[in-house]
């Protein structure tokens, strides 16, 4: 599955030349190189600290130049909107967690379900305060958010993962059933997501509580699953969901694995 968007590429380390008074060069960094890498991702991880602790609207490019110990025009060449950080996190978190996913043992779909959501959360556990600070963005906001066309690369990639939990189950659903549910559990997965950001009990102890239940919750709905009737409101509702969140022509339309 091909990413839609990608975050500005990393390139030549000019913070030097800067200093020194030398000419700046027009336009982003040619090329890749080592040192350009350790400044992109110097800047990235300041960019990401002062999110969580400032909070997203309170962070200019402008600190984030400034605790870098960089030019703003330096930091342009890299970031050139708080929006390419964003991008930029939701890329590197969901390559992680569809590296780890590849390790998803084989069982009963409510089984691996349980597992891409267990190692969701851990994935973005690190970034925990970043993203508590992003809620609003990534609830709200019609460019950077969950559900906006810029971030499809990023959703697409972890959705895949939980359509793969069902369809590559040992009792997969048949037909159009199986990447239905799919899609309807990466849903689930964000709202789980959604409490977990918000979640105040110490330790997100409400967190693990919910998943308990969650899990108990499965095993009664399974079976379902082959009640006459409820394979087809499965399918409508992801059909629903699909046009309420992305539109008819999204590339999010049911179909896409």
């Amino acid at each position: 599955m091909s990413r839609q968007e990608e975050p500005p590429a990393p390139g030549v380390d000019r913070d030097e030349e800067l200093k020194q008074g030398a000419p700046r060069r027009r336009g982003r960094p040619p090329g890749r190189t080592a040192q350009g890498e350790e400044t992109r991702r110097r800047l990235y991880e300041t960019a990401v600290r002062l999110v969580a602790e400032r909070g997203w609207q309170a962070t200019t490019l402008r600190d984030v130049a400034e605790a870098a110990g960089v030019s703003v025009g330096l930091l342009y060449r890299y970031f050139p909107s708080k929006r390419a950080v964003v991008l930029a996190l939701y890329d590197e978190l969901s390559a992680v967690y569809a590296a780890r996913a590849t390790e998803m043992p084989r069982g009963r779909w409510r089984d691996r379900f349980m597992y891409a959501l267990r190692t969701s959360l851990e994935v973005l556990r690190p970034q925990r305060d970043t993203l508590a600070a992003l809620v609003p963005v990534l609830v709200g906001d019609a460019n950077e958010g969950l559900f906006a066309p810029s971030t499809a690369f990023s959703r697409l990639r972890v959705q895949h993962v939980f359509v793969g939990a069902v369809v590559g189950a040992i009792d997969a659903p048949r037909g159009d059933l199986g990447p239905a549910l799919g899609r309807l559990l990466y849903l689930a997965h964000l709202a789980v997501l959604l409490w977990w950001l918000l979640d105040k009990s110490p330790g997100q102890r409400a967190t693990q509580a919910l998943l308990t239940l969650l899990q108990r919750t499965l095993r009664l709905a399974a079976p379902a699953l082959r009640v006459p009737g409820v394979p087809g409101l499965v399918i409508g509702a992801d059909r629903l969901a699909t046009q309420a969140l992305f539109g008819d022509s999204s590339a999010d339309a049911a179909g896409t694995v």
